[in-house]
């Protein structure tokens, strides 16, 4: 099954707390969510070069311009509310024509967290509560 096939049915397959979330940046419509590693199925995690652990978190990022997948350029952090956080690290996924990017982060007790991205250089903030898995 191709990766992006994967990727977009764990999106769908989610909590609500964890569901894909969309905003325009211009003519930009990013989807991102963030969610728990425990929950990428084993192949997804390897096939995306990630670490499936209940003690870390993963940032997917996808971005479209007139309705197709296009590539960006995303950077940005993560922190807690005390201000305590670290830059994210990108892996850019490709398959076929669909580009997403993924992060991950430690999750280290139950918080909400404050995305702070950069998508071509557009800001693009949100939160969300995340907690560890055992």
């Amino acid at each position: 099954m191709r990766i992006s096939t994967l990727l977009i049915a764990l999106s769908l397959s989610l909590s609500a707390a964890a569901a894909e979330r969309m905003q325009r940046l211009g003519d930009l419509q990013v989807h991102y969510s963030a969610f728990n590693a425990s929950y990428l199925q084993p192949q997804i995690a390897r096939a995306s070069g990630l670490v499936r652990s209940g003690q870390l978190g993963v940032l997917n990022i996808s971005v479209l311009r007139g309705g197709k997948s296009t590539a960006a350029a995303v950077s940005g952090e993560v922190k807690n509310v005390l201000g305590h956080g670290q830059a994210l690290t990108f892996i850019e996924q490709r398959e076929g024509e669909f580009v997403s990017y993924l992060a991950q982060f430690p999750l280290e007790s139950r918080e909400v967290l404050l995305f702070n991205l950069q998508v071509n250089g557009q800001r693009l903030d949100f939160n969300q509560e995340l907690f560890p898995e055992p």
